[in-house]
């Protein structure tokens, strides 16, 4: 943009930039977040503006919806691997005894055998739950539709403690 381009550009700016500034921050709840947001809006009308100047105000709209809700998207994975990591970082902190340590390899080896007495889907869809997987992450990597998982681990389940109670009667 040269000459009277830069012109209207600055004056689409000073009218709009408070307005789109003010939405943002409505949308994200972080004044210093808008602030950068707005400008990423105004960088995106500097390198490709609207092809109806008179659509101006919807087009911005529409732009700085989207950048918005591309930040909080990406604020959301944020915390929630932060909160990952940090349950993880949590859970390896707890010293444990050396007969603590001892116990709970015996009781994993135990499970590891009732484990092994189940079908692959049920192991498999059981190891994921207590891995840390949500419902949804499950079904993509079963390749099974999201409803069916809390049945699946039902199921998983009651046939493990099935196989427990068996083994401990015997």
């Amino acid at each position: 943009m040269e000459g009277p381009e830069i012109d209207i550009f600055r004056t689409v700016f000073e009218e709009h930039y408070p307005i789109v500034r003010r939405k943002l921050v409505a949308l994200v709840q972080d004044e210093a977040a808008a602030e950068d947001l707005a400008q990423e809006v105004f960088i995106r009308l500097y390198r490709n503006p609207p092809d109806d100047p008179a659509a101006m105000g919807a087009w911005l709209h529409r732009v700085l919806t989207r950048i918005g809700y591309d930040y909080i998207s990406k604020q959301i994975r944020e915390r929630k691997l932060k909160d990952k990591q940090e349950q993880h970082y949590d859970m390896g902190q707890q010293i444990a005894s050396g007969e603590e340590v001892v116990l709970r390899r015996m009781d994993q080896e135990e499970v590891r055998e009732w484990m092994e007495e189940l079908p692959e889907r049920d192991r498999k869809v059981l190891m994921l739950k207590y891995s840390g997987y949500s419902y949804a992450e499950i079904a993509e990597e079963l390749n099974v539709r999201p409803p069916l998982v809390g049945s699946m681990l039902s199921r998983a389940t009651n046939k493990l403690k099935r196989k427990v109670l068996r083994k401990s009667v015997t």
